[in-house]
């Protein structure tokens, strides 16, 4: 791959998806796009390049997705659901005792590892959940990503992967090589295509955001951007969840850090704790 080629595609991605690599992931670059320059038909990179410079929407699509696929599994780091199950959830059952209503938004939710544990935590404190609506809406940049989410099918080496083996068998039903997350489940989770970069307004207000492990890939303005945004799309007393490698200190103070609790924040503004925004909220029937 010439150095044109690799600038090229660094600036492709980072327009298409915010991706920002650095200059030395040139690597990284022929690991992913390799394969699908052989799947498409052609030599190589520079080949793929070249069909994508004269036209072809579908070829960047896929690259995009190619190289925005990133590594999930059940539970991922465990932390963040110990917080969503001992912190998170008893303040929000709470703070919407009167309204019951929850909304719960998954962003870059890949093939549906989060959105499912998140559903599998709910599941475990139905009794406290009596009489509330809770919707989880996962969204992702790519449309195969998520296909794969709503199918809830995972091999025996996905499910080896985080997910505690009465939860396998409490939850999924084998299906040939394959274990099927149950039908109560899949219905827990609605999935629709986004890309973080564009306006996300139209998915309504949440209680809690879940956004890990996809901030890191993007620059600071980026960042500071899509924090502000992921702001507005959340409730004045709601809860955001970051990666373990990621962070608002020192980039924004539109949210504040949850005292003692890595990776868990809160809004930063003056408004009541418990008063709701007041933005509109989006039914689930609304595309999703």
């Amino acid at each position: 791959m010439t150095p044109p080629d690799y600038e090229y595609l660094r600036k492709l991605l980072k327009d298409q998806s915010g991706l920002d690599l650095s200059a030395d992931k040139q690597y990284l670059i022929e690991s992913r796009l390799v394969p699908l320059s052989r799947k498409a038909g052609l030599a190589g990179i520079p080949e793929l390049v070249q069909k994508m410079k004269t036209g072809s929407p579908s070829l960047v699509a896929q690259v995009v997705e190619a190289m925005t696929t990133n590594e999930t599994f059940f539970f991922r780091d465990k932390m963040p659901f110990d917080h969503f199950r001992q912190s998170i959830m008893p303040e929000v059952l709470k703070a919407r005792a009167s309204r019951k209503s929850i909304r719960i938004w998954c962003a870059a939710g890949s093939t549906g590892q989060e959105p499912y544990s998140l559903a599998m935590c709910l599941k475990e404190m139905e009794p406290q959940l009596a009489g509330f609506k809770v919707d989880i809406i996962a969204t992702d940049l790519s449309q195969e990503v998520l296909e794969k989410s709503k199918a809830g099918l995972y091999s025996q080496f996905e499910v080896q992967r985080g997910l505690p083996i009465q939860m396998l068998v409490k939850y999924f039903k084998q299906n040939g090589e394959f274990w099927q997350i149950n039908p109560e489940l899949r219905a827990m989770v609605q999935h629709r295509k986004l890309n973080l970069l564009h306006d996300f307004s139209q998915l309504g207000t949440f209680d809690v955001i879940f956004c890990r492990n996809v901030l890191i890939y993007f620059d600071q303005d980026t960042k500071i951007n899509i924090f502000s945004r992921l702001r507005k799309a959340m409730e004045a007393d709601g809860f955001l969840v970051l990666g373990a490698a990621e962070t608002v200190v020192g980039l924004t103070d539109v949210f504040k850090p949850y005292p003692d609790k890595r990776g868990l924040y809160r809004p930063n503004d003056s408004r009541s704790a418990n008063a709701p925004s007041g933005m509109p909220r989006v039914a689930a029937a609304a595309g999703m």
